[in-house]
């Protein structure tokens, strides 16, 4: 392992986080963030990244539509309790509606999907 290397690649993305813009808690507490449970997935045909999830989150089932098929099958979804931002505006991609968002980390150009380390009800709020 090249240690130089490293502590570069360590202080390009700590500069990154740096120059984000803050916000306050008034506007971190807009965001509804909540669990949800992953019932189906699949992806969209014609699309080389997109799948279509079906979320549980605790009362409504939702439809989300995530750039992630790149990286990842249908199938991995099943069952995952993930992170959704679930009060963003609905919008149309490629024809299909998604009503929320799926939260995941950018860690080598690869998306790591967010999710809890313990099991909870679908629809907890994140806060």
């Amino acid at each position: 392992m090249n240690l130089s290397k490293e502590i570069k690649k360590i202080s390009a993305i700590g500069e990154k986080i740096m120059s984000a813009d803050e916000i306050t808690i008034e506007d971190f507490m807009k965001i509804d963030l909540r669990v949800g449970k992953v019932l189906e997935a699949e992806r969209i045909p014609n699309t080389k990244n997109l799948i279509k999830l079906k979320v549980d989150l605790g009362g409504e089932v939702r439809q989300i539509i995530a750039g992630l098929a790149k990286w990842y099958e249908p199938d991995y979804f099943i069952g995952k309790l993930i992170i959704v931002v679930a009060n963003l505006k609905p919008k149309k991609i490629r024809g299909e509606l998604s009503q929320g968002m799926l939260l995941a980390a950018d860690a080598e150009e690869k998306p790591v999907l967010l999710t809890v380390m313990e099991e909870v009800p679908p629809g907890t709020r994140i806060r």
